[in-house]
């Protein structure tokens, strides 16, 4: 934000309201004033009595009010006086001047911008215009994480993480929801998934120490252009959504690691139904106990091997031959041969994914 911009609104004030008013920033610091000699004084214990209050206070001859913002007050107006003028000033001051803040942001803050891609609010023939104007590059690497908090904290860990990426001309932190924030990450043309997945770990350890709340992250595929960012969201949500479903034990879920249920997860519930119907015939589905339903599972987790299962089931092998041919007589498939427990598998899925649709009824 530009100091000259406050200073500028301050100056055009300075007839009309016949007492000294400012503005003051983060580090405490008087950036504009109408009285010029005060300029760069520090009033760094005004900020830290505002911390304790949202709304304003009156000390040493002056009113203070802070400017609202996303986070924390970024900047304080104040008002010569403590009495019901000063009050009334500082209140139309700090509304003026979020306003021409807000206006500004829209229109020179990178972040904004960002924002504005993700959440599809500028068109695609305008993004490269606006590139041009903010002296953007438009062709870095760059992967989103969306991070989603389940449950009450008394603040969104929106400072956290911008402290754990300070870097505002290359790493954009987003408030995207209540409950969601959008990192837009740059990275190097050769950092692989797991580098990724790394940054994910950090930031979920990292916050749910902090704030004692479950975090959940979607990752997106690599991206090599601003344009693709929307995209790339629309990826993250999908990590999570699906995530939600197969993956629930994770915590952090990569786009590109999603295999099958990506696919399943687009299918129309009614062509789900219809499949399901095809592959279990008379309810054998149903008909099939826990013992069974986790005997199959541990068998695809060992990839079909009767030996290996049966070890890590503490079965003997004919016992888990005697289950399998249980589940052929049952439901026709055979998971012995690999295109009937494919079949099987995906079946599995697909009845996990209608499982977890709200009801019609």
């Amino acid at each position: 934000m530009s100091n000259r911009l406050f200073q500028g609104v301050i100056h055009q004030m300075k007839d009309a309201v016949d007492r000294v008013i400012g503005v003051i920033d983060e580090n405490g610091v008087i950036i504009a004033c109408s009285e010029l000699v005060k300029i760069g004084e520090i009033r760094q214990g005004v900020r830290d009595e505002l911390a304790y209050t949202s709304d304003m206070i009156a000390a040493g001859g002056y009113t203070y009010r802070p400017i609202a913002g996303n986070s924390k007050a970024e900047y304080i107006v104040f008002v010569e006086g403590e009495d019901k003028t000063a009050e009334k000033t500082s209140k139309m001051l700090a509304i003026a001047l979020s306003n021409i803040k807000n206006l500004y942001d829209e229109k020179y803050d990178k972040g904004s911008f960002i924002k504005n891609i993700i959440l599809d609010n500028i068109l695609p023939s305008d993004i490269y215009i606006k590139s041009k104007e903010l002296h953007f590059n438009t062709e870095e690497t760059r992967v989103v994480f969306l991070i989603k908090f389940f449950g009450k904290t008394d603040v969104l860990p929106f400072e956290m993480l911008q402290n754990m990426f300070p870097d505002k001309t290359r790493d954009y932190v987003i408030s995207a929801s209540e409950h969601d924030i959008v990192l837009v990450k740059d990275i190097k043309p050769d950092t692989d998934s797991r580098d990724i997945d790394r940054i994910a770990t950090n930031i979920a350890d990292t916050l749910s120490s902090e704030f004692y709340t479950k975090v959940s992250i979607g990752i997106s595929t690599i991206v090599d252009n601003i344009k693709d960012l929307a995209r790339a969201y629309k990826e993250a949500q999908v990590a999570l959504e699906v995530g939600k479903v197969f993956e629930t034990e994770k915590n952090i879920i990569n786009y590109e690691n999603l295999g099958i249920g990506r696919l399943i997860y687009q299918l129309p519930t009614t062509l789900c139904d219809m499949f399901l119907q095809e592959v279990f015939k008379r309810g054998s589905l149903e008909s099939l106990d826990r013992e069974t339903l986790m005997t199959i599972q541990c068998f695809f987790e060992n990839n079909l091997n009767v030996s290996e299962t049966s070890r890590k089931l503490f079965v003997h092998r004919n016992t888990l031959v005697y289950r399998l041919e249980k589940i052929r007589k049952l439901t026709g498939l055979d998971l012995r041969e690999f295109e009937h427990a494919i079949t099987f598998k995906v079946a599995l899925m697909v009845k996990k994914y209608l499982g977890s649709k709200p009801s019609k009824f």
